[in-house]
């Protein structure tokens, strides 16, 4: 399913439903669940060690954890192959 809006251009319906998670102030039904420091710290990476890992910075793994950004798909994709987990592991809807 693509979603077109005339001023942020063409969406799939997945990233249209994520981006709610950054313009959300708490938990509601529907937000992103979050456990990728969960699984990094099972794995006993640091941040920084997992952030070069996926080829991004040490600030875009603190703010994913922290629920301040969303990763695209293609990182949240590279996170899950390096952690040895499914992006459903890492990333799920709250209901």
């Amino acid at each position: 399913l693509t979603l077109a809006f005339p001023i942020m251009g063409t969406l799939t319906a997945a990233a249209y439903l994520l981006s709610f998670a950054i313009l959300s102030d708490g938990p509601v039904p529907g937000e992103l669940q979050n456990n990728l420091k969960k699984y990094r710290t099972a794995a006993d990476l640091t941040q920084a060690a997992l952030a070069d890992q996926v080829r991004v910075s040490r600030k875009t793994i603190n703010t994913i954890e922290n629920g301040v950004f969303v990763p695209s798909t293609v990182l949240a994709l590279r996170l899950a192959q390096h952690l040895k987990v499914s992006v459903h592991d890492l990333f799920e809807l709250r209901l």
